[in-house]
């Protein structure tokens, strides 16, 4: 796809704040014909070094609280001042996604890029802990890595010279996240399908320098490439 809004933030000195493929592209896909109202006060969990929070505050006028329990709010308000944006307009936060430290009903969307794998899994926590935050008839944008099918009983010996069978546990494919979001009771399921990004957003972070990113590159030099992709959902609370 033509990525016209995140083409922009392909500069070396933004792509080393990146932690996986590249976030502000599977961010626009999964963002097209979104249905988020403008204005929107928008959660960014899992947001990370900010990157995708910046894109989302730019690039669409959110109002975006930058949700992450492993980076520090000091070092990405001085991203985020750095990057011209308002104190009003973009809100650092360190939050466990478990314990989300919001008032009930506070958001009118959630967006989330690779991360929502590492603690969505549970059945409960749609409904019992990130829907609850969510206004009625707001939406969950979610963007993941997957596989094209699930293989964890025979996995390749190709994605194991990067991976863990532990760490490849978290990835899943299409069938069991829709399986498994169709199963909350608050939860309308709007789509659930394999993204378009894959390779462009993998080749991006494998150009870092990163030291995730060189050990990543044994797996997908290797041919692992061909059993992964990104999967993106999209959900609405129901009123």
């Amino acid at each position: 796809m033509k990525y016209s809004r995140s083409g922009k933030y392909g500069t070396p000195e933004l792509m080393k704040k990146i932690m996986g493929p590249n976030p502000v592209k599977l961010e626009e896909e999964l963002l097209q014909d979104h249905r988020i109202k403008e204005g929107a006060v928008v959660c960014d969990l899992g947001s990370g070094q900010g990157l995708t929070s910046v894109f989302l505050a730019r690039e669409y006028g959110f109002t975006v609280y930058a949700a992450d329990l492993w980076s520090e709010p000091e070092d990405n308000r001085r991203f985020f001042d750095g990057m011209g944006l308002s104190r009003a307009q973009i809100i650092p936060v360190k939050a466990d996604a478990e314990h989300l430290p919001f008032e009930r009903e506070f958001f009118d969307a959630v967006v989330s890029i690779d991360s929502y794998h590492y603690f969505g899994r549970d059945g409960r926590f749609l409904d019992e802990k990130l829907l609850p935050f969510v206004k009625p008839g707001g939406y969950v944008y979610i963007a993941i890595p997957g596989m094209k099918q699930d293989c964890h009983d025979h996995l390749p010996p190709e994605l194991l010279l990067s991976w863990t069978p532990e760490d490849l546990e978290t990835m899943h494919d299409v069938h069991y996240w829709s399986n498994l979001t169709s199963q909350s009771r608050d939860a309308e399921v709007i789509e659930v399908c394999e993204m378009e990004s894959n390779e462009e957003v993998w080749a991006d972070w494998l150009r870092q320098e990163n030291p995730y990113a060189v050990g990543d590159r044994k797996s997908m030099e290797a041919g692992g490439g061909e059993y992964l992709n990104f999967v993106k959902i999209v959900l609405r609370k129901r009123a």
